[in-house]
């Protein structure tokens, strides 16, 4: 049965990219072959948002996808990256359901950040 998920970063640099996963972020790796590096990511979980909410705002459109970092601090989270020269947005927003911020990944653009404020379902039991 399934045992793992397994995400992808597409990457204008991938070696950029790589480098930030690696000695930023200090994410443990290792090499499928030739550099193409798989990181070791903390536990993880998914949500399935619709494309257009009730007031009729649109999110995104199919196929679309995000990846969210997620923190128990997120101004200590934003102050450790901004301390090791990561570009971070300026201020941290509160969305309700969790305070968000995002920041620059060399070669892939923005990702997010938050901390949330809802159960979280990635120590759930299998």
């Amino acid at each position: 049965m399934i045992h793992g998920l397994h995400t992808i970063i597409y990457s204008d640099d991938a070696e950029a990219t790589r480098a930030f996963l690696r000695d930023v972020l200090g994410w443990p790796f290792l090499d499928a072959h030739g550099g193409w590096l798989i990181f070791k990511t903390p536990p993880a979980e998914m949500g399935v948002h619709p494309t257009v909410s009730e007031s009729g705002e649109r999110h995104g459109t199919p196929p679309f996808h995000q990846l969210w970092l997620m923190c128990d601090d997120i101004a200590a989270a934003v102050a450790e990256l901004t301390a090791k020269g990561v570009r971070c947005s300026e201020e941290v927003e509160d969305q309700g359901w969790g305070l968000v911020a995002t920041f620059e990944v060399p070669g892939a653009g923005d990702m997010g950040l938050y901390e949330p404020r809802h159960p979280v379902a990635h120590s759930l039991p299998a």
